[in-house]
Protein backbone atom coordinates (compact mmCIF):
# COMPACT_ATOMS: atom_id res chain seq x y z
CA UNK A 1 0.00 0.00 0.00
CA UNK A 2 1.24 3.64 0.14
CA UNK A 3 2.74 5.47 2.63
CA UNK A 4 0.21 5.29 5.07
CA UNK A 5 0.88 8.39 6.99
CA UNK A 6 -0.77 9.88 4.20
CA UNK A 7 -4.80 10.08 2.80
CA UNK A 8 -4.88 10.33 -0.81
CA UNK A 9 -7.72 13.11 -1.90
CA UNK A 10 -9.40 11.88 -4.85
CA UNK A 11 -7.58 12.34 -8.33
CA UNK A 12 -8.42 15.44 -10.74
CA UNK A 13 -9.61 14.48 -14.27
CA UNK A 14 -7.87 17.34 -15.49
CA UNK A 15 -4.36 16.67 -13.28
CA UNK A 16 -4.70 13.55 -15.52
CA UNK A 17 -5.12 14.93 -18.57
CA UNK A 18 -2.26 16.93 -18.05
CA UNK A 19 0.13 14.81 -17.17
CA UNK A 20 -1.30 12.50 -20.60
CA UNK A 21 -0.08 15.49 -22.13
CA UNK A 22 3.00 16.26 -20.66
CA UNK A 23 4.71 12.74 -20.99
CA UNK A 24 3.01 13.01 -25.01
CA UNK A 25 4.91 16.65 -25.29
CA UNK A 26 8.32 14.82 -23.48
CA UNK A 27 8.39 12.16 -25.86
CA UNK A 28 7.49 14.57 -29.09
CA UNK A 29 10.84 16.49 -27.90
CA UNK A 30 13.20 15.48 -30.64
CA UNK A 31 15.69 13.14 -28.64
CA UNK A 32 16.22 10.66 -31.83
CA UNK A 33 16.25 6.91 -31.38
CA UNK A 34 18.74 6.74 -28.17
CA UNK A 35 17.60 3.76 -26.13
CA UNK A 36 18.35 5.55 -22.75
CA UNK A 37 15.59 8.11 -23.03
CA UNK A 38 12.39 6.71 -21.02
CA UNK A 39 8.96 6.47 -23.03
CA UNK A 40 7.30 8.35 -20.68
CA UNK A 41 3.74 8.15 -22.17
CA UNK A 42 3.99 4.39 -21.08
CA UNK A 43 5.08 5.34 -18.16
CA UNK A 44 2.33 7.63 -17.16
CA UNK A 45 0.22 5.31 -18.65
CA UNK A 46 0.96 2.54 -16.60
CA UNK A 47 0.83 4.39 -13.39
CA UNK A 48 -3.12 6.10 -14.23
CA UNK A 49 -3.86 2.31 -14.89
CA UNK A 50 -2.49 1.35 -12.06
CA UNK A 51 -3.91 3.90 -9.94
CA UNK A 52 -7.54 4.90 -11.17
CA UNK A 53 -8.14 1.75 -14.07
CA UNK A 54 -11.34 3.58 -13.51
CA UNK A 55 -10.93 6.79 -15.70
CA UNK A 56 -7.26 5.83 -17.64
CA UNK A 57 -7.85 2.60 -19.69
CA UNK A 58 -7.09 0.91 -22.86
CA UNK A 59 -9.32 2.89 -25.40
CA UNK A 60 -7.14 5.49 -24.28
CA UNK A 61 -3.86 4.05 -24.51
CA UNK A 62 -4.66 3.16 -27.96
CA UNK A 63 -5.51 6.61 -29.28
CA UNK A 64 -2.14 7.67 -27.46
CA UNK A 65 -0.40 4.95 -29.40
CA UNK A 66 -1.86 6.06 -32.68
CA UNK A 67 -0.44 9.61 -31.34
CA UNK A 68 2.83 7.85 -30.79
CA UNK A 69 2.70 6.45 -34.40
CA UNK A 70 1.89 9.26 -36.13
CA UNK A 71 5.11 11.28 -34.24
CA UNK A 72 7.54 8.56 -35.08
CA UNK A 73 6.37 8.04 -38.54
CA UNK A 74 5.93 4.11 -37.86
CA UNK A 75 3.65 1.68 -39.22
CA UNK A 76 0.40 2.89 -38.11
CA UNK A 77 -0.50 0.47 -35.27
CA UNK A 78 2.75 -0.33 -33.32
CA UNK A 79 2.91 1.68 -30.49
CA UNK A 80 -0.73 1.09 -29.89
CA UNK A 81 -0.89 -2.42 -29.98
CA UNK A 82 1.73 -2.25 -27.23
CA UNK A 83 0.10 0.31 -25.19
CA UNK A 84 -2.66 -1.54 -25.40
CA UNK A 85 -1.07 -4.25 -24.17
CA UNK A 86 0.61 -2.89 -21.45
CA UNK A 87 -2.31 -0.62 -20.19
CA UNK A 88 -4.67 -4.60 -20.43
CA UNK A 89 -1.69 -6.14 -18.26
CA UNK A 90 -1.46 -3.12 -15.78
CA UNK A 91 -4.80 -3.08 -14.94
CA UNK A 92 -4.94 -6.88 -14.77
CA UNK A 93 -2.24 -6.15 -11.94
CA UNK A 94 -3.42 -2.98 -10.38
CA UNK A 95 -4.94 -4.53 -7.41
CA UNK A 96 -1.76 -6.57 -6.93
CA UNK A 97 1.02 -4.12 -7.56
CA UNK A 98 -0.78 -1.50 -4.85
CA UNK A 99 0.00 -3.54 -2.03
CA UNK A 100 3.70 -3.46 -2.50
CA UNK A 101 5.49 -0.33 -2.00
CA UNK A 102 7.53 2.20 -4.54
CA UNK A 103 10.78 0.01 -4.85
CA UNK A 104 8.51 -2.88 -5.36
CA UNK A 105 6.44 -1.88 -7.57
CA UNK A 106 9.40 -1.15 -9.71
CA UNK A 107 10.03 -5.00 -10.37
CA UNK A 108 6.24 -5.82 -10.69
CA UNK A 109 6.27 -2.78 -13.77
CA UNK A 110 9.08 -3.67 -15.48
CA UNK A 111 7.71 -6.88 -16.77
CA UNK A 112 5.14 -4.49 -18.54
CA UNK A 113 7.61 -2.50 -20.07
CA UNK A 114 9.52 -5.60 -21.55
CA UNK A 115 6.20 -6.84 -22.63
CA UNK A 116 5.27 -3.59 -24.54
CA UNK A 117 8.74 -3.18 -26.23
CA UNK A 118 8.73 -6.62 -27.62
CA UNK A 119 5.47 -6.00 -29.02
CA UNK A 120 6.89 -3.54 -30.92
CA UNK A 121 10.02 -5.34 -31.67
CA UNK A 122 7.86 -8.13 -33.06
CA UNK A 123 5.72 -5.77 -35.10
CA UNK A 124 8.88 -4.08 -36.88
CA UNK A 125 10.31 -7.42 -37.27
CA UNK A 126 7.26 -9.38 -39.14
CA UNK A 127 6.97 -5.99 -41.48
CA UNK A 128 10.50 -4.64 -41.68
CA UNK A 129 12.46 -7.91 -40.83
CA UNK A 130 14.66 -5.78 -39.27
CA UNK A 131 16.06 -7.07 -35.49
CA UNK A 132 16.62 -4.92 -32.47
CA UNK A 133 19.90 -3.92 -31.25
CA UNK A 134 21.24 -5.75 -27.97
CA UNK A 135 20.96 -2.40 -25.95
CA UNK A 136 17.26 -1.66 -26.59
CA UNK A 137 15.92 -3.31 -23.48
CA UNK A 138 17.43 -0.09 -21.95
CA UNK A 139 14.59 1.92 -22.51
CA UNK A 140 12.44 -0.27 -20.49
CA UNK A 141 14.81 -0.76 -17.59
CA UNK A 142 15.19 3.27 -17.25
CA UNK A 143 11.61 3.83 -17.71
CA UNK A 144 10.83 1.33 -14.83
CA UNK A 145 14.12 3.12 -13.27
CA UNK A 146 11.62 6.33 -12.93
CA UNK A 147 8.77 4.65 -11.41
CA UNK A 148 9.04 6.03 -7.74
CA UNK A 149 9.77 9.35 -9.29
CA UNK A 150 6.90 9.47 -11.88
CA UNK A 151 4.82 7.53 -8.37
CA UNK A 152 5.70 10.71 -6.19
CA UNK A 153 5.43 13.74 -8.17
CA UNK A 154 1.78 11.84 -9.78
CA UNK A 155 0.43 11.54 -6.20
CA UNK A 156 1.86 14.40 -4.90
CA UNK A 157 -1.13 16.68 -5.89
CA UNK A 158 -3.45 14.16 -3.90
CA UNK A 159 -1.52 13.71 -0.65
CA UNK A 160 -2.75 15.42 2.44
CA UNK A 161 -0.02 17.57 4.53
CA UNK A 162 1.54 15.79 7.44
CA UNK A 163 0.17 18.40 9.91
CA UNK A 164 -3.44 18.80 10.01
CA UNK A 165 -4.55 22.30 10.46
CA UNK A 166 -7.34 22.65 12.60
CA UNK A 167 -8.84 26.01 11.37
CA UNK A 168 -8.93 23.58 7.88
CA UNK A 169 -11.91 21.20 7.60
CA UNK A 170 -10.21 18.71 5.88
Amino acid sequence: MQNPQYILRPVSPPFIAFSLVTALVLNFLPWGHRYWIPDFVALTLVFWNIHQPRKVGIGLAFAMGLLMDVDDATLLGQHALAYTLLSYGAIMMHRRILWFGTLAQTVHVLPLFLVAQAATFVVRFLVEGTFPEWSSPIESLVTAALWPLATWLLLAPQRRPLDRDENRPI
